[in-house]
């Protein structure tokens, strides 16, 4: 009886070892769904946040930025692919973005992708068009945890905001940030 407990427990400690670590693990399978609960979910994802113009001491929602969401793609075996690189819708009046990645858009339904960062790409004015790192908007933020949308089917996550600034500011802030 107590080497069948000792099994049991060895076992059950195993199997959560097993979730933490698969858990911990941000890969994206877009094609094939791992659990029972991603298959009934679309394995959709979207990636949304706010751009901001920071001037002095005041922020203003950018309207007409946009984000770009890069991923590494990796086949059934580990071994890198080609990556994914999309480009957010412009943001909104509110400075609002979103981009979605579909299943249907990969080729390759073996690929996975892992390690998702979004970053600023392109602002629309020139008045405010210097990117910063704050919240890694230039070295480029990951997609860590989601929310499921369930009734939009979607695994959204959030990323920012981000900031650009003014020309004159941006070359005030010293190369070490103090």
């Amino acid at each position: 009886m107590k080497m069948v407990l000792d099994n049991f427990l060895f076992s059950a400690i195993f199997m959560l070892l097993l979730s933490i670590v698969s858990a911990s693990d941000a890969e994206y399978n877009l094609k094939n769904p791992n659990s029972e609960q991603e298959r009934l979910l679309s394995t959709m994802i979207g990636i949304q946040g706010i751009v901001y113009c920071k001037s002095r001491s005041k922020l203003t929602p950018l309207q007409g930025a946009v984000a770009r969401i890069t991923c590494e793609g990796v086949d059934e075996y580990g071994y890198e692919t080609e990556s994914l690189s999309i480009l957010s819708c412009a943001t909104d009046e509110k400075g609002y973005f979103i981009a979605t990645i579909s299943p249907y858009e990969v080729k390759d339904q073996n690929r996975r992708f892992r390690n998702c960062k979004a970053f600023l790409e392109l602002s629309p004015t020139e008045d405010c068009d210097v990117p910063t790192d704050d919240n890694k908007g230039i070295s480029g933020a990951p997609l860590a945890s989601f929310q499921l949308l369930h009734d939009k089917n979607i695994k959204l996550f959030t990323v920012g905001p981000f900031f650009f600034v003014p020309e004159q500011e941006a070359k005030s802030i010293p190369d070490d940030g103090y």
